[in-house]
């Protein structure tokens, strides 16, 4: 089997897996500033995995404050092809129950103050294509492997993702619900926009920790509720991850592994040096 080269971006326990091997840390320096902290390499059934915690080792980070861009470049930069994004979220559907996996396939963005493209502020304009901003095979294979472990899996539906770092009022929830979103978190986005702009195929494999404030028979979301879940849900994930090693598609047949190829419209005349030099990781084989 080909070895494949995937970034985990999710929480600091992920990488303490017992079965994951000839392990290392990396600090990585980008165009864009740094990721979110030292990404951790190691072998997995026979693949190479770079795990990355989006909110920096102890949770530091709040969501609206990650520096996405950085993270994607550093992943990339480091070799990830593929991106599989562990996402805790609250469940918007009666029948996504806490401690359920959920695999959505599409995004709606509430977010505020985010930077959320690569291009900007250095004189080139690229337009992606993003109708469709999860990776169909990388789905396939995460769905494939949650229910090899066991876990509930529901595959489909939106995720729409708030600025946080609060949770969401009652009225924003009901109004979510009504939209016929799967869940709601606050990370995923500009996570997949700028995944998309990297080249890198993307997937979500979100936990169910909570009702959000929806839920009249259900406490509303509380810190302590989501963490009590969290706990018994990365074990879940780690188990898919292992599964998932075994079967990780072929990235350059994603469409996502050549976003670029015709979505750069600025005439490469008029691109200066330093542009280039920032989007290297990016433009460069096009340039």
């Amino acid at each position: 089997m080909t070895q494949r080269t995937v970034g985990v971006i999710g929480g600091s326990g992920l990488y303490a897996m017992e079965a994951l091997e000839n392990t290392e840390e990396h600090t990585v320096k980008t165009t864009f500033g740094e990721p979110s902290d030292v990404i951790v390499s190691g072998t997995l059934e026979g693949q190479r995995f770079l795990f990355l915690p989006r909110h920096g080792r102890g949770h530091r980070i709040p969501p609206h404050q990650i520096n996405y861009r950085a993270n994607l470049l550093a992943l990339k930069a480091l070799g990830a092809e593929q991106i599989i994004s562990v996402s805790a979220v609250g469940s918007m559907r009666e029948e996504i129950v806490p401690g359920h996996m959920v695999l959505p396939d599409q995004f709606i963005d509430r977010t505020r103050s985010r930077a959320n493209t690569f291009f900007e502020d250095v004189g080139v304009v690229a337009h992606v294509e993003l109708a469709e901003p999860v990776d169909a095979a990388l789905q396939a294979a995460l769905r494939d492997a949650a229910q090899e472990v066991g876990a509930t899996v529901h595959v489909g539906g939106a995720y729409v993702c708030i600025e946080g770092p609060q949770f969401s009022t009652r009225a924003e929830s009901l109004t979510f619900r009504s939209w016929d979103v799967a869940v709601i978190g606050m990370t995923n986005l500009p996570e997949a926009r700028l995944a998309r702009e990297a080249e890198l195929p993307y997937a979500t494999l979100a936990l169910a920790t909570d009702y959000d404030c929806w839920h009249e028979s259900e406490e509303s979301v509380s810190v302590e509720a989501v963490l009590s879940v969290m706990r018994a849900n990365t074990k879940t994930a780690k188990d898919i991850l292992r599964a998932v090693a075994t079967r990780l598609p072929d990235p350059s047949a994603s469409p996502a592994s050549t976003a670029l190829k015709h979505a750069i419209l600025t005439d490469p005349a008029r691109i200066t040096a330093d542009a280039k030099a920032k989007l290297a990781p990016l433009i460069g084989r096009y340039l």
